[in-house]
């Protein structure tokens, strides 16, 4: 059985049935929100709202150690992690998807570890490839099966949130090598990591980052409310399949 950590409200998600409510505890506290038991596509999952179902949770807020380890303990195979971004890279505007396969973190005052010196020794993971190889591969051959159009790969520059970007800073993301722009990512791969969770994720393109494209003056947040809903039907439609599909499908 697969995670999906969506941003908010499972409903949000075309084709999912939820059958019940876990409400999860951790040495770290609470997750953002029960832990949704459903079905997608045939196949059993656990939905988790990082925001929180309301999607009251800003992202320099959300206890992502909770998070990850009602997960882990929940005995999930592996995660897929749903994130609307800003488009950096040249042609990636509101309704690209995005397979990243790389992280840049500008986080700050984040609890980044579950080896902090308090629950356990210093740990050093390997974060070389920060996203499974394995999920990346199952997320890709599921975008083909379905016909979902996506790019097979990209640098995810992580941000602190929750305001957006200044273009100055995105103009150094793009000197950096950054295709997208998020504020959820880190430390939430890391610390799937250090518990040996296997980790991907899908980016779902909302706007032109601040400086970029049609942003350059300003970005209205309704509009990407709305161009995130308009990709949420292919996103399920990839997610079906994913969940689905047997190991080596």
């Amino acid at each position: 059985m697969f995670a999906l950590i969506a941003r908010s409200r499972p409903a949000a998600l075309p084709g999912l049935t939820i059958e019940r409510r876990v409400y999860a505890e951790t040495p770290y506290g609470k997750p953002s929100s029960p832990l949704f038991h459903g079905t997608l596509g045939g196949a059993a999952v656990i939905v988790l709202p990082r925001h929180g179902e309301d999607h009251a949770v800003p992202p320099h807020r959300i206890n992502y150690r909770a998070n990850i380890r009602a997960l882990s303990d929940a005995g999930v195979e592996g995660v897929a992690a749903i994130a609307t971004v800003g488009g950096i890279r040249d042609g990636w505007g509101p309704g690209t998807l995005i397979v990243p396969d790389q992280i840049i973190d500008y986080t700050s005052d984040r609890p980044q570890t579950f080896f902090d010196g308090e629950s356990g020794g210093a740990q050093h993971i390997d974060f070389t490839w920060p996203f499974s190889a394995e999920l990346r591969r199952r997320l890709l051959r599921a975008a083909r099966a379905t016909g979902v159009a996506v790019q097979d790969g990209g640098c995810y520059g992580c941000a602190n949130g929750p305001r957006l970007e200044t273009a100055a800073e995105v103009a150094r993301m793009k000197r950096d090598g950054c295709d997208v722009v998020g504020q959820t990512a880190m430390p939430e791969a890391a610390l799937a990591r250090e518990l040996d969770l296997p980790y991907a994720a899908i980016n779902i393109v909302v706007n032109h980052a601040a400086g970029q494209g049609d942003s350059a003056q300003a970005i209205a947040h309704d509009a990407l409310v709305e161009h995130g809903r308009a990709a949420m039907t292919q996103v399920a439609r990839l997610l079906a399949a994913f969940v689905a599909a047997k190991p080596g499908q």
